[in-house]
């Protein structure tokens, strides 16, 4: 069994230090294979992905944001580059980024990163991602899992275990961008490539929310809660794999 996690860490906003050795913490209880992280920081002296990896014995590769400018104006004072990471318990043979359209959106630089991982049975394509957040940007969304689903059909590898894709996408389940995203409930944005949604395999009648009003920073915005975040997985391989 492979476990995978997917987590926006949340930049520096509120209280980061602590919470850093809290992530580290939950991370090493959770003993994942495979973690997509969201809103990684990194200064001159740390980066959040380097700390985590070398904290839970993990190979890892990061992208930053190339609009860190956009990340900084929210937190006067503050320089840290902003981005997302791939921690793998096996190493990492190839890595590749995509920078997403942001056209019509706000443009914070919003990137998804690819990393080839030389798991034991086989190599396995592992994406992670972060899409535009504001509630009315449903069509920057769209054109971004457009881009985004051209990149795993583009780096899949051929390999016979599936491609898993995970990220803070900012959009509900039943939204256009998470419909095209899959391919299996509308027409996919690339021809014969489905994506599914490995919650509806995993628990799909316990609660789902990621974004959740009894946590009082997701609170302070007064919307209702969501699955935002979310892991798919293109078909299984051969007899199920």
């Amino acid at each position: 069994m492979i476990r995978v996690l997917t987590w926006n860490v949340w930049w520096r906003f509120g209280p980061w230090q602590a919470r850093a050795d809290a992530i580290a913490t939950t991370l090493a209880t959770l003993d994942c294979h495979l973690i997509g992280l969201q809103e990684v920081w990194a200064d001159h002296h740390h980066n959040l992905a380097a700390q985590l990896a070398d904290h839970l014995g993990m190979h890892w590769t990061w992208t930053p944001s190339d609009r860190p400018h956009r990340w900084h104006r929210r937190l006067p004072g503050t320089t840290a580059d902003v981005g997302n990471a791939i921690l793998s318990t096996w190493p990492i043979l190839d890595h590749a980024t995509l920078r997403l359209p942001a056209t019509g959106g706000r443009d914070d630089g919003h990137q998804a990163l690819h990393a080839l991982v030389d798991a034991p049975a086989h190599p396995i394509a592992f994406f992670t991602t972060h899409l535009n957040s504001a509630p009315h940007e449903s069509a920057v969304r769209y054109a971004q899992v457009a881009a985004l689903a051209q990149f795993v059909a583009d780096h899949r590898h051929h390999t016979a275990f599936p491609a898993i894709l995970t990220g803070d996408y900012n959009a509900l389940p039943d939204s256009d961008e998470m419909r095209l995203l899959g391919g299996y409930r509308t027409a996919p944005a690339v021809p014969g490539q489905t994506l599914l949604d490995a919650w509806e395999y995993a628990h799909p009648d316990t609660p789902a929310a990621t974004w959740d009003p009894a946590n009082p920073y997701a609170a302070r915005t007064h919307e209702p809660p969501a699955r935002i975040d979310y892991i798919h997985l293109t078909p299984p391989g051969p007899g199920g794999l």
